[in-house]
């Protein structure tokens, strides 16, 4: 096996700006000087992300629904009959 080819492999924590969530885990990230003492006492390189499952509207609950009919009405109106001419005329070739 080649030496100096291969990242580090370390111990980093994740930890969500928004939300009071981080994960300790391993990876090959490129960490820059920021340390955080995790539970356990020791010091790991911590890396900030800017949405995680904790803050994530989909995880959250808090996801928008979007009015679909709404739209498509706007479309129509936007368009009105020449739109769906132009789909019947296709259709008959």
């Amino acid at each position: 096996m080649q030496k100096d080819i291969h990242p580090s492999y370390q111990q980093v924590v994740f930890k969500d700006r928004n939300a009071d969530f981080a994960i300790l885990t391993r990876s090959t990230i490129k960490t820059s000087d920021d340390k955080i003492t995790w539970e356990d006492g020791n010091e790991y390189p911590v890396i900030y992300v800017d949405i995680s499952s904790a803050s994530h509207p989909f995880y959250t609950g808090k996801q928008q629904f979007v009015d679909t009919m709404g739209r498509v009405e706007k479309f129509r109106k936007k368009f009105g009959q020449g739109y769906q001419s132009t789909q019947k005329k296709k259709k008959k070739k």
